[in-house]
């Protein structure tokens, strides 16, 4: 098993352009083990053995998806509920992600000014994160700055592609110091 699991969760995989973008530059890093839960598991009956597995033989979990409703998507959050469970992820002997680093990596359709007071959500995108930074938390992880992409589809191609770069070098570095 990869040192960093890359968990990712788009239910239209197909209709991403940024999410598929930051996928593929980083699909050829040795150090990175991706699991496209939508792939794996389209009928929503999610292998928890192996998750946990992969969890497990894990350093690094990256969560990636897009911003749906304020959250994860409906799988994601699914596999949280099947997999994050008491006696692996938390509560007696729940110890498997406890000091393991935990980055979100998130889309959202809105750019940064939507993200705002006066924006049309009406909060920053930081009034978004307590939810997932919580499960990590709960689960002992320790909480890396999130990587947040705005305005995903509508980004202009010069944008998108620096932005990757950006994901790529951030995952390249999450990786060198998984393997020290």
């Amino acid at each position: 098993m990869a040192p960093v699991l890359l968990v990712y969760a788009h239910p239209y995989p197909s209709r991403s352009r940024a999410n598929r973008a930051m996928l593929e530059a980083v699909a050829d890093l040795e150090a990175i083990a991706v699991r496209s839960l939508y792939d794996l598991y389209p009928d929503f009956g999610i292998d928890v053995e192996a998750e946990q597995e992969a969890l497990a033989a894990a350093q690094i979990v990256v969560w990636q998806h897009p911003l749906y409703w304020y959250s994860v998507p409906g799988l994601l959050k699914h596999w949280f509920d099947k997999v994050l469970v008491r006696g692996f992820a938390f509560g007696e002997g729940g110890t498997q992600l406890r000091g393991k680093r935990c980055l979100w990596v998130t889309t959202t359709g809105g750019d940064e000014q939507a993200f705002s007071e006066p924006g049309i959500h009406a909060h920053p995108m930081s009034a978004f994160t307590p939810p997932v930074h919580q499960a990590a938390r709960f689960c002992g992880m320790t909480w890396e700055e999130p990587f947040v992409l705005h305005g995903a589809h509508k980004i202009d191609a010069a944008a998108l592609a620096s932005e990757v770069k950006r994901y790529r070098r951030r995952m390249e570095s999450l990786a060198r110091e998984a393997q020290k």
